[in-house]
């Protein structure tokens, strides 16, 4: 196969995440400025896209709060940083359930499962202009955790979405998402110029493989764009994977803390790192006013509070 190396790169930082890892490192960001800081530094440094969430101030643990999220929007869309904005939709379709001879009932405090519009409630409030849509259901390493993410949710939550004018980022966790992800564009429900992350080494999604990579890369239509990620010390080479096979990157403090073995990392400088990967292959990091020419993006204002 031919090499078809993309020369036209976007950054994306995913600053925060929900995992477990605000006590493993002081650089990942807990309160909506300090959220906001680290995007705005991400932004200076190349990223054109910023992937939020946001995370309880005090605990660190991850959070749906509306108000979280208007002000680490408002915040970002304050400073004088040009970024995309892209909010995550993924919280609220989890489910641990009580145990493998007792499944049900399941355990209360750790399970989150609201509805459809409660999920997308902060992105119809802030507006961004793109929100992930986790095109399935999957476990995760946890031993009676799973991310739910049914045909109907998926329907609804895209089709709400859609009318809000923001474009959902697909976040395709293996093969079969992907294959999900084309159903809805032909239903519909998503538009067809539609927007991949491809999520490599998560447990128990695609393997971290390259082979596994590429029949990922390969189930994406030729009309759609796409980005790609992996975890840990992988996050780096999987920048070099990505342009070479013809896509954009992530990094960021929530797949990956450290910049080298031992050595923790605050997000602008693993953009900074992507940043010159991406150069030294020949390409070029392009601006948020590119992406959003590129990606048809809507820059719109939040609901007036």
């Amino acid at each position: 196969m031919p090499l078809s190396m993309n020369r036209e790169v976007f950054i994306t930082c995913a600053v925060t995440g929900s995992g477990g890892t605000q006590d493993r490192s002081p650089h990942v960001p807990r309160s909506p400025k300090e959220i906001a800081d680290s995007a705005i530094a991400a932004a200076k440094a190349g990223a054109a896209i910023v992937h939020c969430h946001v995370r309880d101030p005090e605990t660190g643990a991850p959070s749906r709060d509306l108000g979280l999220y208007r002000e680490v929007t408002d915040r970002i869309r304050d400073s004088d940083t040009d970024v995309v904005l892209n909010l995550t939709a993924g919280m609220g379709g989890d489910i641990i359930f009580g145990g493998v001879e007792n499944p049900l009932p399941v355990n209360a405090a750790g399970t989150d499962m609201i509805g459809a519009s409660e999920r997308v409630a902060h992105v119809a409030d802030c507006l961004p202009e793109i929100c992930t849509l986790d095109c399935g259901t999957m476990n995760f390493a946890e031993a009676d955790y799973v991310m739910t993410n049914t045909p109907g949710m998926l329907q609804a939550m895209g089709k709400m979405m859609t009318d809000l004018g923001v474009k959902p980022e697909i976040e395709a966790f293996d093969t079969g998402h992907l294959w999900y992800a084309k159903q809805l564009v032909k239903d519909g429900i998503l538009e067809s110029n539609a927007l991949v992350q491809l999520c490599m080494g998560v447990p128990w999604g695609a393997p971290n493989d390259l082979n596994t990579f590429m029949a990922m890369v390969n189930n994406v239509p030729d009309d759609w764009n796409w980005s790609a990620f992996s975890l840990g010390r992988d996050q780096m080479a999987y920048v070099a994977a990505s342009v070479l096979a013809g896509g954009n990157v992530r990094v960021g403090l929530e797949d990956n803390l450290y910049l080298d073995k031992g050595v923790l990392a605050e997000n602008w400088q693993l953009v900074e790192r992507a940043g010159t990967i991406i150069s030294n292959l020949g390409a070029r990091v392009i601006t948020p006013a590119e992406v959003r020419e590129k990606l048809g993006l809507k820059k719109q204002a939040p609901v007036a509070q």
